[in-house]
């Protein structure tokens, strides 16, 4: 029977970050992944341009793989927050930060390619692939493991299996936890456009009645759309041909970036809140989509599991150095502990977000227009918005402050 100190379920964007996070922490490190590396069919590798935090920029720097997706990494300098119809805006600035920028802009598969290298000079990195994990028992010090890999039946046994398989966890699933989940009634249409006008590094956010539109700078003066609707006005938007859709969208974003034009193919994605009530179980973890799954306003889903990879291998490289159990429930409190609260705190802000600008009532019409001009008015308020949209609030992990986790523990 195979061996190993921590084994993650899912190498995707995720699961494939652990992995790469863990490479210089002495553990023993298993990585089952049920897709070919191929990132043509990794699921996780799909489309969708992501967000990143200024935070989560730092972690791919500290875990050696952020000099790979620097090509097609968009700095975002500045963030122009609007509600449509309405005279109410906030912006945000990267020079009144100090920084380089607030966050990146940059496609998933990029994102996915750059951790593939990664995992390639990942020495303690042993990976099952195409594999299944079929079943998994919690037996005193460790995890046996069942899973089928390349046609085989393979054991392994662990000291703490990681779920990070996803939005829908095979393994949440058969630990029947608790969850808080509801559907939002939308979905989320991915597109690539050409503004005749664009503006390096500014992002924007225009809130509508049927829920946010995303406009994210891209290399080559491209714009990423991310257009939140109503499952009923899905279809639609899709029969369009490209000329309508641009004129729609022309119409609902307005001309900040001149004329729209070279619109790419559409893609859909439907949206859900997730919440696991407890993510940390007895020698098992569950990270990202499988923990959490949030509404893409403000793009925090990505950067919220991203921080759990931090703050878990922080946890485990500590354990490393004191040749301390990575799995015993000492080790996974003091995980939980660190966590939970930012979990929660993120999944109720994007919650809170959605439900809060999208009814078109007008007393929540004028609160929404005095509360984003008031934020546009008090620096220290701005300055509280821009930590948040930069991952930089509360205690950060050592990844996330741009330091490595070879040089032993962390005080």
């Amino acid at each position: 029977m195979y061996q190993y100190d921590v084994t993650i379920v899912g190498g995707g964007l995720v699961g494939g970050s652990l992995a790469c996070a863990l490479a210089d922490t002495g553990l023993k490190v298993a990585l089952i992944e049920a897709v070919s590396p191929q990132s043509h069919v990794q699921p996780s590798y799909d489309e969708r341009v992501i967000a990143l935090s200024l935070g989560s920029q730092r972690i791919f720097r500290a875990i050696g793989v952020w000099s790979e997706m620097v090509p097609e990494a968009e700095p975002i300098l500045r963030v122009h927050v609007s509600d449509r119809g309405h005279c109410a805006f906030t912006r945000l600035d990267h020079a009144e930060e100090g920084v380089e920028a607030l966050g990146y802009v940059i496609p998933a598969r990029s994102i996915g390619s750059a951790i593939q290298i990664g995992l390639e000079y990942a020495n303690n990195l042993e990976i099952f692939r195409p594999a299944q994990l079929l079943a998994h028992r919690v037996c005193g010090d460790g995890v046996d493991l069942s899973l089928r890999a390349d046609g085989e039946m393979v054991d392994l046994r662990t000291r703490l299996l990681v779920a990070a398989d996803g939005g829908h966890s095979g393994i949440r699933e058969g630990l029947d936890l608790k969850v808080s989940e509801h559907d939002y009634g939308q979905d989320a249409v991915i597109a690539t456009v050409t503004p005749d006008r664009p503006q390096r590094g500014v992002a924007f956010e225009r809130f509508t009645d049927s829920g946010p539109l995303a406009m994210l700078p891209m290399t080559a003066d491209r714009y990423s759309v991310v257009w939140t609707c109503r499952e009923s006005e899905t279809q639609e938007l899709l029969s369009l041909d490209d000329d309508d859709f641009l004129g729609r969208l022309q119409a609902r974003f307005g001309f900040r970036l001149g004329r729209l034009g070279q619109v790419s193919a559409r893609r859909v994605y439907p949206l859900k809140f997730l919440l696991t009530r407890d993510s940390v179980q007895d020698r098992v973890v569950l990270i990202g989509n499988s923990a959490h799954t949030l509404h893409p306003v403000a793009g925090q889903g990505f950067n919220l599991g991203l921080r759990d990879v931090a703050g878990l291998a922080d946890v485990l490289a500590d354990c490393a150095v004191d040749g301390r159990d990575p799995g015993a429930p000492e080790t996974l409190a003091g995980y939980s502990r660190w966590r939970t609260r930012d979990q929660k705190a993120t999944a109720g802000l994007t919650d809170a977000l959605v439900r809060l600008f999208t009814p078109d009532w007008t007393p929540l019409i004028m609160a929404r227009a005095a509360g984003m001009l008031g934020v546009d008015l008090l620096p220290c308020a701005r300055h509280r918005l821009a930590r948040r949209f930069m991952g930089l609030g509360g205690r950060q992990p050592r990844l996330a402050s741009g330091l490595s986790l070879g040089g032993g523990r962390h005080e």
